[in-house]
């Protein structure tokens, strides 16, 4: 199987940044949103589980083909478990590292989506 992805014709943003979670087996990963970087799942070996949750509807997502990707668009909050046996999740990210996009805490993800009720 070869599987190709290119700037301007499969993607809603430029890939600025590629990097790899590998080696996971039982720790979850994420716990965290951005608030402007776009990011492309692509489970290319094993499974994964994937929460995904905007603010006021949270929806799972089983990641096992390597032939499809889950797009992560800004203000999503983003949790990752359940990883298979040498699962590698590669992540296209549309901006390099900046830590100050990240929001860590789900309080105040709630607050940059708009929803204060869980404050």
């Amino acid at each position: 199987m070869l599987v190709a992805v290119e700037n301007g014709a499969d993607l809603p943003f430029a890939i600025n940044r590629l990097f790899y979670i590998v080696g996971m087996n039982e720790a979850p990963r994420g716990f965290h949103a951005h608030r402007e970087q776009h990011q492309l799942l692509i489970c290319a070996s094993g499974s994964c589980r994937v929460i995904v949750d905007d603010g006021a509807t949270r929806q799972e997502y089983v990641l096992d083909r390597a032939d499809q990707g889950l797009h992560l668009p800004p203000l999503l909050w983003v949790e990752m478990s359940d990883f298979s046996d040498h699962c590698v999740v590669a992540v296209l990210a549309s901006h390099t590292y900046d830590e100050a996009d990240y929001i860590r805490d789900y309080p105040t993800f709630l607050a940059a989506t708009g929803d204060t009720s869980a404050s």
